[in-house]
């Protein structure tokens, strides 16, 4: 059995689907915290699959459509920077986890539930964070692929509305580009401010 598919299927062996989750966005500068939760079939694999964060753009946008026509159900949360900014981004990033499990429509006792490694989700089913996850178990890494190509859509619509900042490049991370133009521009209304103390110091010393 190969190990990345193990879970699928004994979940599949016991009569119950595995439910994979992981999320996009803790780090950048700018913009929300996306997460997903996907339940894909047993014996219909997707080929290329894997870590988000080890494929292209292009990859992960080839991927996407085949993850939710194949996904037997799938859900994904979204938390705004206001929230990231009144509470901390740690917080949020469960919210989203939260939004995204609870917005399945299978029934929760059919549910076997792993998630990229977080803890501390207030979820009404158990569940097991696995570290690396996104690495080593196909769902989650389909979940991350779901979370990071919504995300990525969400920047490049606000790249759009504010774009002397460069989102659709570098989708809010820290990139020199965004970093210089937020020297010359300052924040904008989907900056993380709390993310920004060093940077802005900085700009006003040079």
């Amino acid at each position: 059995m190969n190990g990345f598919y193990a879970r699928e299927q004994e979940a599949a062996a016991c009569g119950r689907f595995l439910a994979g989750a992981d999320e996009a966005g803790r780090g950048p500068l700018a913009g929300p915290v996306v997460a997903a939760a996907v339940i894909l079939p047993a014996d219909d694999w997707i080929e290329g699959v894997g870590d988000s964060k080890k494929l292209t753009e292009k990859q992960r946008e080839a991927l996407y459509p085949l993850i939710t026509a194949k996904a037997l159900d799938w859900s994904v949360g979204i938390v705004d920077v206001d929230v990231i900014e009144s509470e901390n981004i740690l917080n949020a990033a469960r919210k989203a986890f939260q939004i995204a499990i609870t917005g399945l429509k299978t029934p929760l006792e059919q549910l076997i539930m792993v998630t990229d490694q977080i803890t501390g989700l207030d979820l009404p089913i158990p569940y097991t964070p696995i570290i690396k996850g996104d690495a080593s178990v196909y769902s989650i890494a389909a979940a991350s692929i779901i979370a990071k190509v919504t995300r990525d859509r969400i920047m490049i619509e606000y790249d759009s509305q504010y774009p002397e900042y460069g989102f659709a490049g570098h989708k809010g991370y820290g990139s020199a580009r965004h970093r210089e133009a937020l020297r010359k521009y300052g924040p904008c209304p989907i900056h993380r401010m709390s993310f920004l103390t060093k940077i802005l110091a900085d700009g006003k010393e040079d």
